[in-house]
């Protein structure tokens, strides 16, 4: 069975943010990650991790705009100065957290500049944060109109492109259902890239069980070609969230 880890940001949602570390520890999870973190102190992140025995499994960049901003301009033309800012602020945060990968969001944009703006800053953060792993990822236009980076093949392509290797792909089976319909053969399409994997539920992205999305079948696959990197459940409960966890086991 693949390593499982919790979204503290959508999962335990019931309970205030510290607490859901040791929710999450409670009910078997060994990792954890956090969509953006950077609202609460790194020492109390530390030690919520330490009490119980987890590890943070990945954080996004950039932090989060609150005045209506877009969710990442890593493709976004004439944004290299902020995303370089806000870059550095982030591997920070990474880096005293101890978190093992961190997303860069390519944000709204489309076109042949925006491919350069992408290539360009993703070569300058791999260099930048050489330790780092940092990762893309393929979200579907219909959750987030306008992205960018909503294609498997261009997501590739960047990565050739850009060759650094601390530079990884980021695998959601729910957008890749979104993408392509079909997950397991995405999914042999990308695998030798991918470097950590996220779960939700087709439709409603609610628990991975049931639904379109074979995913028993999906584990077993991960397992038959032995990766080893962390599967993270990030969805959104029906209900309390220790109710929801059958699909874990």
């Amino acid at each position: 069975m693949p390593r499982f880890a919790a979204n503290l940001t959508m999962m335990f949602s019931e309970l205030p943010f510290l607490d859901r570390f040791a929710a999450a520890a409670r009910a078997g999870f060994k990792g954890v990650e956090v969509l953006f973190p950077y609202d609460t102190p790194a020492p109390g992140i530390i030690d919520r991790l330490a009490l119980n025995g987890l590890t943070l499994v990945l954080i996004n960049a950039p932090p989060p705009n609150y005045t209506e901003g877009p969710r990442g301009f890593a493709a976004v033309p004439g944004g290299g100065e902020r995303f370089h800012h806000d870059f550095r602020r982030a591997a920070r945060y990474a880096r005293a957290l101890g978190a093992r990968h961190l997303h860069l969001m390519a944000g709204v944009a489309e076109g042949a500049e925006a491919r350069a703006t992408f290539v360009e800053n993703l070569r300058w953060a791999a260099a930048e944060a050489p330790q780092q792993s940092l990762t893309i990822e393929p979200i579907n236009r219909h959750d987030m109109p306008g992205y960018f980076l909503a294609d498997y093949a261009l997501a590739l392509d960047v990565l050739a492109e850009v060759a650094a290797p601390n530079l990884h792909l980021q695998f959601d089976a729910y957008h890749a259902h979104r993408i392509t319909g079909d997950v397991p053969r995405t999914w042999a399409a990308v695998a030798p890239h991918v470097a950590h994997i996220q779960v939700a539920g087709y439709p409603g992205r609610g628990e991975p069980m049931g639904g379109d999305i074979d995913y028993p079948a999906f584990f077993a696959m991960l397992d038959a070609v032995g990766y080893d990197g962390w599967v993270s459940g990030e969805y959104r409960p029906a209900g309390k969230t220790g109710d929801g966890l059958g699909w874990m086991r």
